[in-house]
């Protein structure tokens, strides 16, 4: 989290109970190194005291436009920092920066606050799926505004839905990747904004009959943090999502598929408008030839499974894509990792891929991190190393954009 060195970070904390979670991401800010001032709205301190963060940070924490008699505290704090990042961002606190509510020192300074903005949402699932608060979070979306989350899991007092904070580290890593992107308007990065990007992520799942399947480990994870990061770098992105894979941040389009034929038909009907195809998700190489139209009784004894290829959509990409499009694969392997990539690198004419390993502790499915090396069709390639995925996935997007012309402009 490189990018986050040096810089004047606004924490604002709602009032939300995963409020104390703020504590935990502003230390995770501070490692990065960045300088922290956290801003606590009236009813984040039924949470969490400021007293917490002026510890944490050693510096002091805010709650009031009133505290400091004879200075306007929520310009200054606006013009002192760089960006903001809100966690948790209850529905009121988006509604309020929506419409340009200001009505105490948080929403007073993000009103002023021209630099980019981070809203990590936490609130009931009803209150996320509110149309007042989708309205309000599209409304927003289109003025840049970055979110983070929120996620599936446990809420207060025992519920489960959509609305659970996404954890400090997973915050951290998003405001360090939109700092770095702040930090220099005319470097290769900017070219993504506004690029059509494509990305697919998850498994597929191929039928043997209505309750089984043939399938693989992936969790989307990868896929996820790809089009996470092309996001965060201004594009327009769409993802191709298998099932059961972790879900996209809000501002993706996403189109759910299963099995390899649904997500080829997919990524063709999407690809012609698409600068960049990323095909991160770990297609199953084969599917039963019959797929019965009810469920196997084991009393029936073993069935004979015959397979079959499915479709390869990656080689059938590179034989079609249009001039200028920049395909990028992934190639995951127990064995031979760099050398088994280049391979793949060059029979299916791709301009990038990422060789993964797996099949061990702590790489490659379901996993935060990945042992893994780019290699470059026309270039130099990135040796076999341990990432975290939105490492791999900012390292990916850099070599990605060095290969994109610049933006039209007039």
């Amino acid at each position: 989290m490189t990018g986050l060195r040096g810089r004047r970070v606004l924490l604002g904390v709602t009032g939300g109970i995963a409020a104390y979670k703020a504590a935990s991401l502003a230390r995770e800010l501070q490692r990065a190194g960045a300088e922290v001032t956290a801003v606590l709205t009236a009813s984040a301190t039924r949470f969490i005291g400021a007293d917490t963060f002026a510890g944490l940070t050693g510096r002091p924490a805010y709650t009031s436009l009133w505290e400091s008699p004879g200075e306007v505290v929520h310009v200054r704090l606006a013009q002192a920092h760089e960006l903001a990042v809100i966690a948790p961002a209850t529905g009121n606190v988006i509604a309020k920066l929506a419409h340009g509510l200001a009505d105490d020192l948080l929403s007073a300074t993000l009103l002023e606050f021209d630099g980019p903005v981070v809203l990590a949402p936490a609130m009931h699932a009803g209150m996320w799926a509110a149309p007042a608060t989708q309205t309000n979070v599209r409304t927003l979306l289109a003025r840049g505004v970055r979110f983070v989350g929120p996620e599936e899991g446990a809420l207060a007092h025992g519920d489960e839905g959509m609305g659970r904070m996404s954890e400090p580290g997973t915050i951290a890593e998003v405001v360090a990747s939109v700092a770095a992107r702040s930090t220099d308007r005319t470097t290769t990065g900017d070219r993504l904004s506004d690029r059509r990007v494509l990305v697919t992520a998850g498994p597929t799942h191929e039928p043997i009959d209505p309750v089984r399947y043939v399938g693989n480990r992936s969790s989307g994870k990868m896929g996820v943090a790809v089009a996470t990061e092309a996001l965060a770098r201004g594009a327009r992105v769409t993802v191709v999502l298998g099932p059961g894979a972790v879900r996209p941040p809000v501002g993706v389009d996403v189109i759910e598929v299963e099995t390899a034929e649904e997500m080829r038909a997919a990524v063709l009907a999407h690809a012609a408008d698409a600068e960049v195809v990323v095909m991160a998700a770990a297609v199953a190489d084969f599917r039963p030839k019959l797929s019965a139209d009810r469920k196997l009784k084991k009393d029936d004894g073993i069935p004979e499974l015959q397979l079959e290829p499915t479709p390869d959509i990656l080689a059938e990409l590179g034989e079609h894509r249009r001039p200028g499009q920049l395909l990028v694969g992934f190639a995951a392997e127990t064995n031979d990792v760099e050398q088994a990539g280049r391979d793949k690198l060059a029979r299916k004419g791709l301009d990038l891929l990422v060789a993964n390993l797996v099949g061990r502790a702590g790489t490659g499915f379901g996993t935060d991190t990945n042992e893994a090396a780019i290699l470059v069709a026309d270039g130099e390639d990135v040796a076999l190393r341990r990432w975290t995925k939105a490492e791999l996935a900012g390292g990916l997007w850099d070599r990605i954009t060095e290969r994109l012309p610049p933006p039209a402009t007039g």
